[in-house]
């Protein structure tokens, strides 16, 4: 998400040093790797999606839902977040559903140790499964204060990081299933951001699918709209509407009165339950 956590430089140079070459998935992503428990239909939503640093307001929205965009992402929570969000309000959330706009709730948690740069939140070895517990109940507290349903899905953002760092992947992985866990143990969804060359590779890959996300939104910045023409891994792997794409970055839009720097999205995976 470009400058929404980190300067666009350090996302290129992060991105660009994991390398571009992806590799076929190992295994199909288990959509739901949940208790036998009664679960919400899921409300899914398939066309663009934007993500912008911090929510805009509410004249912004009204003026910005012209049709071109479906779907709006806004950060959560996480201490990793990189913008305050006066707007992000319950009364937003509720404004914006009845507009017709689809949320797409977005936590940034903890990042690894080995990831170039520092970050507030940090994970190890020793500290990630009780991490990835106390940052997935809390994203569960955020998305449900701001009136977003159980059955909702919550995406965890993971920025770049080197996947061949075996002790780093393997802290990641740990913090990841502890991060599910908790949200499915809430009846909330699990879904992930993170990049075709490393985050989204590590969990696209990972021969053990126990509670790792059953939506992956993935980072891949060749100005596509779609989530199947570039998919870089199995067929098979995250299919009925859980995937969306990061397509283009750091994109300045004005419409009607209001100008915003977005990242696009093609979008076919699940949103928010609101209203």
């Amino acid at each position: 998400m470009t400058s929404h956590r980190h300067s666009k430089k350090r996302r290129y140079v992060a991105w660009a040093a994991a390398g571009a070459a992806v590799v076929a998935g190992a295994g199909i992503a288990a959509q739901t790797s949940m208790a036998a428990t009664t679960w919400p239909a899921q409300r899914t939503f398939t066309g663009r999606a934007f993500d912008a640093c911090a929510a805009p307001s509410l004249s912004a929205m009204k003026a910005w839902h012209t049709g071109f965009y479906g779907a709006a992402a806004v950060y959560v929570g996480g201490k990793n977040r990189g913008c305050a969000q006066p707007n992000l309000t319950a009364s937003w959330v509720k404004s914006v559903s009845a507009l017709g706009w689809k949320l797409v709730p977005l936590y940034v948690g903890a990042q690894p140790s080995c990831q170039t740069g520092s970050s507030p939140e940090t994970m190890t070895a020793s500290t990630a499964a009780s991490l990835g517990a106390k940052d997935g109940a809390d994203a569960v507290a955020k998305v449900a204060a701001l009136g977003m349903k159980t059955g909702s899905p919550v995406y965890l953002d993971m920025e770049s990081y080197d996947v061949t760092n075996k002790a780093c992947n393997d802290a990641v992985l740990t913090y990841v299933r502890a991060f599910d866990k908790t949200l499915h143990a809430k009846t909330y969804r699990t879904g992930y951001y993170g990049f075709t060359s490393s985050s989204a590779k590590a969990i696209a890959t990972a021969s053990d699918r126990t509670d790792l996300p059953g939506n992956l939104w993935y980072a891949l910045w060749d100005k596509n709209n779609t989530t199947t023409a570039d998919w870089p891994w199995g067929s098979t792997q995250f299919t009925n509407h859980s995937r969306a794409h990061q397509y283009m970055v750091n994109s300045k839009e004005t419409r009607g009165a209001y100008t915003i720097t977005v990242d696009r999205d093609a979008w076919d995976a699940p949103v928010a339950i609101t209203g």
